[in-house]
C-alpha cells in the first residue's frame, strides 16, 4: 500500500494470532496486510519481545519477536490477552511497565505492517476486535490507545459479534439482504449463528441468534458427516442469502458432503479469517466515510438500552441535558460534564428505555456536602458504563473561584439504571 495518510484501521487482537486490515478508498473495502514482506501469511503471534541486543529501548512484535527471543536472547512475552485482562504491572528485562504500556507498545508494532510511523498524524481511526471484552479490557486498551496519541474520536473498540455485523453489512447487498448463516471452527468444534434482520421496523433491527453447537470427530470422513447433520439441522429450510466460515478446523478437503449442502440452491458460501479485522476496518469506514447503515441498528449483548439526562437550566432556561444515549456500546458509553447546584444537595438523573416513553427518575444524595451561599458549589460530573447494566457515576467538588475553593470532595456510585 502507499496510502499512509488519513488511515482506517482495523486489528483483530486475538488470543493467539492477530490481524490488522486497512480501508482502499479506491475500492471501498477492507484490504488485510500480509504480516511478511512478499507472503501470503495475514497472521502474526500475539505476542512482544524486548530486545536485549540493542542499547536503545526497542520492542517489535510476532514473528519478529519469536527471532529476537529466540536468536538473540531478547525477552519475550507471550500471553498478551492475558495482560489485557489485568491491571497488575508487568515485569519486562528488569522494569516494570502498566499492562497499557504493554498493550500500547503491541499496537504500535502492528501499526508498522501498513507503514506508519507517526500514530496520531497518520491514524484517522483505529478500531480494536476481541473476542469479548471486560471492564479491565475496555480501559487498558483506552489507555493503550492515549499511550499512542490518539483521540477518543480516533479509537474505537468492538467485540467479535460486531466485527461479524460490520463485515457482513458492508458487503454487496445481494449477500446479505435475507438471513446470513455463520459457522465459526475451533478444533474439534463448530459453533452456527444467525443473523437477522427485522422486515418492518425503522431502523431495521439487526441480531445474532444464539449459538448452536456440535462436535466433530477427527476422521476425515467422520467429520465431514458431522458437519453434514449439523448444517441440515441449523440452515433448515430457512432462505440465506449467505453462508460465512471462518475458525481453525474447516478444510474443504474433508468438507466434501457438507459443502455441497451449504451450497445448495446456490447459496454463496465464504470461507477466510480475517473476518474480524475486516469488520472492525469496516466499521471505521461506515462512521467516518460511507454511512449507509443509518438505517440499521445492530442489536448486540453489548448495547445500552437506556437514555440518562438530567433537567436543568441551560443559558437560564429549563432544558432536558442529554448525558448517555442509548443505542451505543457500554464501553463507549461515557459522559462528562460541569453543573451548579441550585438549593438543592442531591443530583437527579431522568431515566429512559429504548423503545418506550415511559421515563423514571434516580436520585443520588451527595452526604457532606460544604455548606455555602446557593449556586455557589460547582461540581464536575462523569458517568461511565464498567458493564452493559452497571453505570460509575462520579462527583467531584470544585468549589467556586477564590471565594469558595474545592474542598477536594468526591462522591461514587455504581448503579443499575
Amino acid at each position: 500500500m502507499n496510502e499512509t495518510r488519513d488511515l482506517i484501521i482495523g486489528i483483530d487482537f486475538g488470543k493467539k494470532y492477530s490481524q490488522i486490515c486497512y480501508y482502499d478508498r479506491k475500492a471501498e473495502e477492507a484490504r488485510s496486510l500480509p504480516v511478511k514482506v512478499g507472503s501470503s501469511l495475514y497472521e502474526t503471534p500475539t505476542c512482544l519481545c524486548r530486545r536485549t541486543d540493542t542499547d536503545q529501548e526497542e520492542y517489535c512484535i510476532g514473528l519478529e519477536a519469536e527471532y529476537f527471543a529466540r536468536e538473540k536472547g531478547g525477552f519475550l512475552l507471550e500471553d498478551l490477552y492475558a495482560v489485557s485482562m489485568s491491571r497488575e504491572k508487568v515485569h519486562v528485562a528488569g522494569e516494570d511497565r502498566e499492562p497499557w504500556e504493554i498493550l500500547g507498545l503491541f499496537l504500535r508494532g502492528m501499526l508498522k505492517f501498513p507503514g506508519v510511523m507517526e500514530v496520531e498524524k497518520n491514524i484517522k481511526s483505529l478500531t480494536v476486535t476481541m473476542e469479548t471484552m471486560d471492564s479491565i479490557q475496555v480501559e487498558n486498551l483506552q489507555k493503550a490507545a492515549e499511550f499512542l496519541g490518539l483521540s477518543e474520536d480516533q479509537f474505537s473498540l468492538l467485540d467479535y459479534e460486531e466485527s461479524f455485523y460490520y463485515y457482513v453489512l458492508t458487503q454487496k447487498v445481494e449477500t446479505w439482504n435475507r438471513s446470513v448463516g455463520w459457522y465459526s471452527f475451533s478444533k474439534d468444534k463448530v459453533v452456527f449463528r444467525k443473523l437477522v434482520m427485522s422486515s418492518g421496523t425503522r431502523p431495521v433491527f439487526v441480531r445474532l441468534e444464539n449459538p448452536v453447537e456440535a462436535k466433530l470427530r477427527q476422521p476425515a470422513q467422520e467429520r465431514d458427516e458431522d458437519f453434514y447433520k449439523f448444517v441440515k439441522e441449523t440452515l433448515g429450510t430457512d432462505l440465506y442469502s449467505s453462508i460465512q466460515i471462518n475458525g481453525e478446523g474447516f478444510d474443504q478437503e474433508w468438507a466434501v458432503k457438507s459443502v455441497k449442502l451449504l451450497c445448495y440452491q446456490k447459496r454463496k458460501v465464504f470461507f477466510g479469517n480475517n473476518l474480524f479485522a475486516a469488520g472492525a476496518c469496516g466499521a471505521g469506514a461506515e462512521k467516518l466515510i460511507n454511512k449507509r447503515l443509518k438505517g440499521y441498528r445492530y442489536l448486540g449483548s453489548s448495547l445500552v438500552l437506556k437514555d440518562v439526562g438530567m433537567e436543568m437550566r441551560v443559558m437560564g432556561a429549563p432544558a432536558y441535558y442529554p448525558l448517555l444515549e442509548a443505542g451505543n456500546n457500554w464501553y463507549e458509553s461515557r459522559a462528562c460534564c460541569q453543573l451548579i447546584l441550585d438549593n438543592t444537595e442531591e443530583l437527579v438523573f431522568v431515566v429512559g428505555t429504548m423503545g418506550e416513553t415511559e421515563k423514571k427518575r434516580m436520585g443520588m444524595l451527595l452526604t457532606g456536602l460544604p455548606k455555602r451561599p446557593n449556586k455557589t458549589t460547582r461540581l464536575l460530573l462523569k458517568l461511565q458504563y464498567i458493564s452493559r447494566k452497571e453505570c460509575r457515576i462520579t462527583v467531584k467538588d470544585l468549589g467556586f473561584g477564590e471565594m469558595f475553593p474545592s474542598s477536594g470532595k468526591e462522591w461514587e456510585e455504581i448503579v443499575q439504571w
